[in-house]
């Protein structure tokens, strides 16, 4: 079983930067996973609010997809040697204020390969950390 571990969430003012990690274990065959091969995410639920994609890389390419409202402020990167997954955020504004998701899928199933970018079809997910953006 893929288990996704997040940390790094915190309180920011306006225009301060956190980094969220990400770290995967269990990626196995059995699991589906293929090493380097799987979409990595992050996706954020403000309250109120459905969840949404804001960012998510190719473990294989390193291709990276970002949603408009965090592109140029948000980078996604990846550590393949230690499985981990990061989200850089620079320049928080509090419409960032959300609870931060990490989530994984493989880039193939069934023979087909979706892009990371499908949001719809990750299938594991972490517990979440917290990111408060204060004005």
């Amino acid at each position: 079983q893929v288990q996704l571990v997040e940390s790094g969430g915190g309180s920011v003012q306006t225009g301060g930067s956190l980094r969220l990690s990400c770290a995967a274990s269990g990626y196995t065959s059995a699991s589906g996973y293929i090493s380097g091969s799987n979409c990595m995410g992050w996706f954020r639920q403000a309250p109120g609010k459905e969840r949404e994609g804001v960012a998510a890389i190719n473990t294989g390419s390193g291709r990276t997809y970002y949603v408009d409202s965090v592109k140029g402020r948000f980078t996604i990167s990846q550590d393949n040697a230690k499985n981990t997954v990061y989200l850089q955020m620079n320049s928080l504004k509090p419409e960032d204020t959300a609870m931060y998701y990490c989530a994984a899928r493989p880039y193939c199933s069934g023979g087909v390969c979706y892009t990371c970018a499908e949001w719809g079809r990750y299938n594991y997910w972490g517990q979440g950390t917290q990111v408060t953006v204060s004005s």
